[in-house]
């Protein structure tokens, strides 16, 4: 897939899931809603409403001493000729106030008609993306990168 596609099934998932690595070099991974600012060169997250044990999340600590990130989207279907993944590597930081923290809680608003009437308060995760991959089985030359 060209960059134009990959932006477009990444920009119009509504689930990824987020691999971190911590200190001791475990990685995590998680499922998060997210958005991609309109460059197209950035990815929004946040901690939000939704039950946690706490908003010190493991996936921020490990951002705090690894800032390099994968970030996964995929479609599944049974006809596997409709098959196809994106991969985002990139470079991570949190924010918690300032017009880049309103930028990503506005995006986010913006995807999301649950955030509209109650937006996230919690830090913003930041993902500036380093280089973008994927597949597709509709794709005459698909090759997994």
């Amino acid at each position: 897939m060209k960059r134009p596609q990959l932006l477009q099934h990444l920009a119009s998932s509504r689930v990824a899931r987020l691999a971190t690595v911590d200190a001791g070099g475990r990685p995590h991974i998680v499922p998060l809603v997210f958005a991609v600012n309109d460059d197209a060169d950035r990815i929004y997250s946040a901690v939000d409403y939704k039950p946690k044990r706490t908003h010190q999340l493991k996936r921020l600590d490990n951002i705090a001493v690894n800032p390099a990130v994968a970030l996964l989207v995929d479609h599944y279907d049974d006809d596997w000729s409709r098959l196809w993944w994106v991969r985002v590597d990139g470079t991570a930081a949190v924010i918690d106030t300032g017009p880049q923290w309103e930028r990503a809680i506005a995006a986010l608003a913006a995807k999301y008609a649950q955030y509209r009437g109650h937006p996230p308060d919690g830090s913003a995760i930041v993902v500036t993306i380093d280089r973008i991959s994927g597949w597709a089985a509709d794709e005459p030359s698909a090759r997994e990168s």
